[in-house]
């Protein structure tokens, strides 16, 4: 499997390691033209805005025209977003480098989609965990490398860094990553059309998924909406500091979901595993106030490393398993946005929050999302239960039928 997986993981790590060059910077270079923790939360649910319309648009087009050439477009918009954060003279200079990328299409939806293409939906979770390490694996390096251009040449030279890197894997793409559905399997299906977008929503088996991983997306969202300024207002970070908090936080989330996702996928099922995340972010979160030293920094880190790589990739998994071949980049579109939807509504909520109450109720808002992901897990569960219950009391109503018979 890892051998079919290399191309996109490679491609996948050289993305990362240029976007998370961005990732803790940008708060601080928001705030360097003197605005305020609620613009960062505006700036963050603006770039979510436009991929929560473009996601769902792209990942369908995907099933249509194939994977390869919407990673193309996303790579270009991603390429001349990053560039124009460098040379941005105005906060609405960044506002608009913003939607062109989000705009262009988020590439999340269509990686997942590429890897469902490839395996067996029983290694989907392990899949998935692979991806998860690349991304995690990229950030180790992104971060760091970030922060030292940042301290030694200022705010333009790791935006000019991470665009060039996002030129290589536009390069890289074009050259070395073959299409995942051939004309044959797509000559095969029924075609994919706008409508299967909304089809979505309705589908029993997918919609209480979706909604379980809208409650995930906003926890996770509105955390990563303040971290840096949570570590800023809590610890004291500086920008140096946060970078290497961030890639302190990768390597632990690349052994997880290297290592961890899988065996607790085979040992545990895809929505037990999610459940134990969720438990386990549940716990992150509550215990958020009371991080003060380096060891309760470490606790937090490792809770939300393992709670956010099992309920992730749980969750996708099944997502994916509840969909068709055919659909699969509309659906896995149609979740990424769901990730997009909770760009726009948690990082004003979380920044907000944090700006009026203190750094130390950060979480707050985070606490409840993931409480709520809990609840629906747990109740999805015996729903699900229920329905083999009953599906068994109709295979043993059949058979005894047919001995009377």
């Amino acid at each position: 499997m890892i051998r079919k997986l290399l191309p996109i993981l490679g491609i996948t790590f050289i993305d990362i390691v240029g976007f998370s060059m961005l990732l803790p910077i940008l708060p601080y270079f928001v705030t360097h033209f003197g605005m305020s923790a609620e613009v960062v939360g505006i700036l963050m649910a603006t770039f979510s805005l436009c991929q929560l319309i473009s996601g769902p648009l792209w990942g369908n087009m995907s099933d249509r025209i194939g994977r390869k050439m919407v990673l193309v477009i996303s790579q270009i918009g991603a390429t001349i977003g990053w560039a124009m954060l460098a040379f941005a003279p105005n906060i609405l200079w960044v506002f608009i480098a913003r939607i062109v990328e989000g705009a262009s299409g988020g590439n999340i939806g269509i990686t997942q989609a590429y890897v469902a293409d490839l395996v067996e939906p029983k290694e989907r979770a392990r899949a998935f965990g692979l991806i998860g390490a690349t991304f995690a694996a990229g950030m180790v390096f992104g971060p760091v490398g970030g922060g030292l251009l940042f301290s030694k040449f200022g705010f333009a030279a790791p935006f000019l860094a991470a665009s060039g890197l996002q030129l290589v894997t536009l390069i890289l793409t074009l050259i070395l990553l073959p299409e995942s559905r051939s004309k044959q399997e797509d000559d095969g299906e029924a075609k994919v059309g706008l409508r299967d977008i909304a089809a979505t929503f309705t589908n029993v088996r997918l919609s209480p998924l979706l909604v379980q991983k809208l409650a995930l997306s906003l926890a996770l969202y509105a955390w990563y909406s303040v971290i840096a300024l949570y570590l800023a207002g809590q610890l004291h970070f500086n920008v140096v500091q946060t970078t290497q908090y961030f890639s302190a936080f990768a390597v632990v989330n690349v052994i997880i979901n290297a290592f961890g996702v899988g065996r607790a996928s085979n040992k545990l099922g895809n929505r037990l595993m999610s459940s134990l995340g969720l438990a386990l972010l549940v716990v992150a979160f509550a215990f958020t106030p009371f991080v003060h030293v380096w060891w309760t920094v470490a606790g937090v880190m490792l809770l939300f490393a393992l709670g956010g790589a099992f309920a992730q990739n749980g969750l996708t998994a099944m997502i994916s398993s509840a969909a068709s071949d055919r659909e699969q980049g509309t659906v896995l579109g149609v979740s990424s946005s769901l990730d997009s939807l909770s760009g726009i509504i948690a990082p004003p909520l979380s920044t907000g929050v944090l700006s009026r109450y203190g750094s130390p109720f950060a979480g707050l808002a985070s606490l409840v999302m993931s409480t709520v992901g809990l609840g629906l897990g747990i109740r999805n569960s015996l729903v699900q239960q229920e329905v083999h219950r009953a599906a068994e009391r109709e295979n043993l109503l059949a058979e005894s039928v047919t001995t009377q018979n």
